[in-house]
């Protein structure tokens, strides 16, 4: 076990910089916070510790073979995102994107720029047993803080790629996938009507605009999810929950 008392220490300050995208993108690395990511057997790059952290916590880091690093309370609130910490941070290597080994059933984001919205999705995607997201540009960053907290673990277990927007189409188009948009038109579906095919591409938008008019205009099926009562519209990460739930029914039952 390591102890760090300076902040002038540069292995502190490159752990503080990965609080920001442009670090995280250039070292390929990313935080996660929480007793919860020591459960998971993926191989951290460092832990880090608050000085007085619970027995417990160091007792569950002790399967991981990796770096480990104390910091007084006082560094420890500054790389910490959390109000209430449980004093322990996971420095994690970024999941190198996959573009050849994809599913046949995807889920796209379209610009979706909430970060509990994003790792929620992430979340429920994994829980659903869909392994592949693909982000268009303009989504938010898949490692923020508040993103990876949200997907409690979830982030380690699925292959995120981002896209340029005006690429996706003729990517999917290219591999035979089936284009599926949550809309608001005229010819819309309900979701349980949906007709699957072999390979399916699930696409979910941004909060305020939903998925973009180019890509509706382009998609294969466009389906939505009536509402009942008074609400006008319903959370892009529930909408993502009802219908790939759904999916995974007619999945399970082909």
């Amino acid at each position: 076990m390591e102890f760090i008392t300076s902040k002038e220490n540069e292995t502190f300050k490159n752990l503080k910089k990965l609080r920001t995208k442009k670090y995280r993108d250039s070292e390929n690395m990313f935080l996660a916070e929480g007793r919860k990511f020591l459960e998971f057997e993926e191989t951290p790059h460092v832990i880090i510790f608050k000085e007085g952290v619970s027995e417990e916590i160091l007792c569950s880091a002790k399967k991981h073979m990796c770096r480990k690093i104390t910091l007084p309370e006082k560094l420890f609130k500054e790389l910490t995102s959390q109000e209430n910490s449980q004093g322990v941070i996971i420095c994690y290597n970024s999941k190198q994107e996959c573009l050849d080994k994809l599913g046949d059933n995807i889920v796209v984001l379209n610009r979706v720029s909430d970060p509990g919205n994003l790792g929620t999705i992430i979340r429920i995607a994994d829980a659903a047993g869909f392994k592949d997201i693909i982000l268009t540009k303009g989504s938010v960053d898949c490692y923020n803080e508040k993103t990876v907290r949200s997907t409690m673990g979830s982030i380690l277990a699925i292959n995120i790629l981002y896209f340029e927007e005006e690429r996706l189409v003729s990517f999917l188009k290219d591999r035979d996938y089936k284009i599926v948009v949550t809309a608001l038109e005229k010819d819309s579906i309900p979701y349980t009507k949906l007709n699957l095919s072999e390979k399916n591409a699930f696409i979910f938008g941004n909060e305020g605009d939903g998925v973009s008019k180019d890509i509706i205009a382009l998609s294969d099926e466009k389906v939505i999810i009536p509402i009942y009562g008074s609400a006008e519209s319903l959370n892009v990460a529930m909408a993502a929950g009802i219908v790939l739930y759904e999916v995974r029914n007619k999945l399970e039952n082909k």
